[in-house]
Parts: structure tokens; sequence; C-alpha cells
């Protein structure tokens, strides 16, 4: 009771701080994909502009790529509603 009390009166509660972590958590791994989403289809542009007879490759590895990186950006989305 006294510890409400206390809260109340010091207007800081964890429930900002747990939105402002969750806010930093979901960020980070958003920024972090698109880095690397933008990494893996630059390369994969690249690639096919020098060896355009590896193009039917290139791409299959440039869309499981994109597939794996975008899966690590969901399990960042989940963990904000885990914590």
């Amino acid at each position: 009771m006294i510890n409400l009390a206390q809260e109340a009166a010091t207007g800081l509660t964890d429930e900002g701080l747990i939105a402002i972590g969750k806010g930093l958590v979901y960020g980070l791994a958003a920024i972090g994909a698109a880095i690397g989403i933008g990494n893996v289809f630059s390369n994969a542009i690249q690639a096919m502009a020098r060896q355009p007879e590896t193009a039917g490759t290139t791409r299959t590895t440039m869309f499981l790529g994109f597939a794996l990186i975008e899966a690590l950006a969901l399990i960042g989305f989940v963990l904000t509603f885990i914590l």
C-alpha cells in the first residue's frame, strides 16, 4: 500500500518503462531487418548484373535470405507482446 502511494506521488510507474522497452525491442528489430534486407537485395542485383546467366539461382537465394531476415523481424514483433 505504501509503495502504491509512493508511485502515485512521484508519477513514475513501471508500465511506462515497459512500454518504452517494448518500443525499443521492436524498433531495433525492424531497423536491423531493414538494413539486412537492403543488403540482400543490393548484393543480389549486383550479382545478377555481373552474371546474368546465374540470375535464377541468385533470385532463389535472394528470396531465401529475405525470408530468413524477415523471420527475425517477426520474432522481434512477437517478443514485444511477450514482454
